[in-house]
């Protein structure tokens, strides 16, 4: 089940059966898997992608990044894996399509934000 325990007593306050309220879990659980798929095939043909993630040293509000691979799994509402560029990589922690050509990662340590990514700076 998607929601915890707290979250589904106040769905049947709210006057939700326990068969609705499994339902919208696994909508939830649909949703989040499809959202990882469309993140996933995004990325999946790209080795180059353009993000708006804050660099030390950096001039450019824009940086290009040299990409390895994107690997997601999902755990109830949750998208997590691991983006790997060139040289480094970083935990995901969650993420969604924005628009045709955008997409936006919650990053963990050590970037600890959401960064929005595009295969054209244009995009951006």
């Amino acid at each position: 089940m998607h929601f915890t325990q707290r979250e589904q007593a106040a769905l049947r306050e709210a006057g939700m059966d326990q068969e609705t309220i499994a339902g919208a879990s696994e909508a939830v659980v649909a949703a989040t898997s499809e959202a990882a798929d469309e993140l996933e095939a995004f990325f999946a043909d790209m080795e180059t992608v353009y993000s708006d993630m804050d660099i030390a040293h950096s001039s450019s509000d824009i940086q290009e990044h040299a990409l390895d691979y994107v690997d997601l799994y999902t755990h109830a509402g949750d998208i997590r894996g691991y983006v790997r560029f060139d040289t480094w990589g970083v935990p995901v922690e969650g993420g969604r399509v924005l628009t045709d050509g955008k997409v936006e990662l919650t990053l963990g340590p050590t970037v600890d934000g959401r960064v929005r990514f595009a295969g054209d700076e244009d995009a951006l």
